[in-house]
C-alpha cells in the first residue's frame, strides 16, 4: 500500500502592526519642494502687487492731508510728505470758506444737487428699467437691452459734445439743467439692476403676488423694490461718484461760476495759480480738494453694509 500525503497551503498571516506604512499607497503624493516654493513665490508676488496698489492709492491722500495742514510758506518750503512747522489746517479752512464771499460753499452745494439728487433719480430709473428688462415681457425687449449695453460701452467723454449741441438747441447751455439732466441716464445702472433682479427677486414670489391681485406697479413697489435694496445702494454709489467726479461736461456746458461744481472750481483756482502766479489759489485748491473728498468717504462708510453685499450679489445664484 502506498501512502498519500496531503499538502496544505499555509494560513495567511496578519500584517505586523509594528511595520511602517511607507509601502502602502496613500493616494495623495506629498507636494514637492519645487511646488511649495512656486506657491510661496506666487503669494509673495500677489502680496507685493497689492502693496503697490495700496501705496498708489494712499500716498496721494497722505500728501493731500499733510499739505492741507501747512501754511502757504511751508507748502513750498518743505517736503510734500513732511509736516509743516505750523499746524494751519483750521486757518486754511476758514480762508477757504470765506474767499470770494463763500464761493466754495456754493460750489459744494451745486455738487450735492448735481450728484445727490441726480444720482437718486438715476438710480430709481435704473432699478425700474432693470426690473422691467428682467421680469416683464414686451416687444423688442432684447433689442432695446442691446442699445443699453451699447450705451455702457460708449465712454462718457465721447457724449459731451453731442450733449452740448442738444442742450444748445434746447436752450439749456449755461444752466443748471444742462448738467443735471444728463446725469439722470445711467446705462450701466440698468445693466446692474437687471443682474440684481435676476439674483434677488424670485419669479415665484411675483407670481404669488399677481395671483393675490397685485398689479405690476404694486408688485414692484411692495415686493421687488425692498428685495433690491442692496442693488439700489450699489447703483446709487456708482452714479453718485461718477457725477461728483464729473469734470468735462460742466467745463463744456457752463460759463457762470455760480453754477460750477466743486471740481471745476478747483480747476479754475489751480489754473490761476499756474498761469497768473497766485500761490494763494494753489493752497485753496489743495485744501478744497481735501474737503471735496470727505463727503465721498463719509458716504461710503455709511453705506458699506449695503454695497458690500450688493457687489457679490450676482456671484452665486
Amino acid at each position: 500500500m502506498t501512502k498519500t500525503t496531503t499538502l496544505t497551503a499555509p494560513a495567511p498571516t496578519a500584517p505586523d502592526p509594528g511595520l511602517k506604512s511607507e509601502s502602502r499607497p496613500t493616494g495623495r503624493s506629498p507636494r514637492s519642494p519645487r511646488k511649495r516654493s512656486s506657491a510661496l513665490l506666487s503669494k509673495a508676488g500677489v502680496t507685493a502687487m497689492l502693496g503697490l496698489a495700496a501705496l498708489y492709492t494712499l500716498l496721494p491722500m497722505l500728501w493731500l492731508v499733510l499739505s492741507s495742514t501747512k501754511s502757504r510758506k511751508d507748502l513750498f518750503a518743505t517736503n510734500g510728505f513732511a509736516p509743516g512747522k505750523d499746524f494751519a489746517l483750521f486757518d486754511n479752512l476758514g480762508h477757504l470758506f470765506r474767499v470770494n464771499d463763500g464761493i466754495y460753499l456754493r460750489w459744494m452745494a451745486n455738487t450735492v444737487l448735481y450728484a445727490g439728487v441726480g444720482a437718486l433719480l438715476a438710480t430709481v430709473f435704473s432699478v425700474a428699467a432693470g426690473y422691467a428688462f428682467d421680469k416683464l415681457t414686451f416687444p423688442a425687449k432684447e433689442k432695446l437691452f442691446s442699445l443699453v449695453l451699447l450705451g455702457v460701452m460708449v465712454p462718457g467723454t465721447a457724449m459731451v459734445i453731442p450733449l452740448y449741441l442738444i442742450a444748445a438747441k434746447a436752450g439749456l447751455v449755461n444752466t443748471f439743467w444742462g448738467v443735471f439732466v444728463p446725469g439722470l441716464v445711467f446705462p450701466f445702472g440698468v445693466y446692474l439692476a437687471r443682474v440684481f433682479s435676476a439674483a434677488y427677486v424670485p419669479n415665484e414670489v411675483l407670481e404669488a403676488a399677481r395671483m393675490d391681485g397685485a398689479g405690476e406697479f404694486k408688485a414692484f413697489c411692495r415686493i421687488a423694490f425692498p428685495m433690491l435694496a442692496p442693488a439700489f445702494v450699489t447703483i446709487f454709489l456708482f452714479q453718485f461718484t461718477q457725477i461728483w467726479n464729473s469734470f468735462f461736461l460742466p467745463l463744456v456746458m457752463l460759463s457762470d461760476k455760480d453754477l460750477y461744481p466743486v471740481n471745476l472750481g478747483l480747476y479754475v483756482w489751480y489754473s490761476s495759480a499756474l498761469s497768473q502766479g497766485h500761490p494763494q489759489d494753489y493752497l485753496l485748491a489743495v485744501v478744497g480738494s481735501l474737503v471735496s473728498v470727505a463727503p465721498l468717504v463719509v458716504l461710503f462708510l455709511m453705506l458699506q453694509r449695503f454695497w458690500k453685499s450688493g457687489m457679490t450679489a450676482g456671484a452665486v445664484k
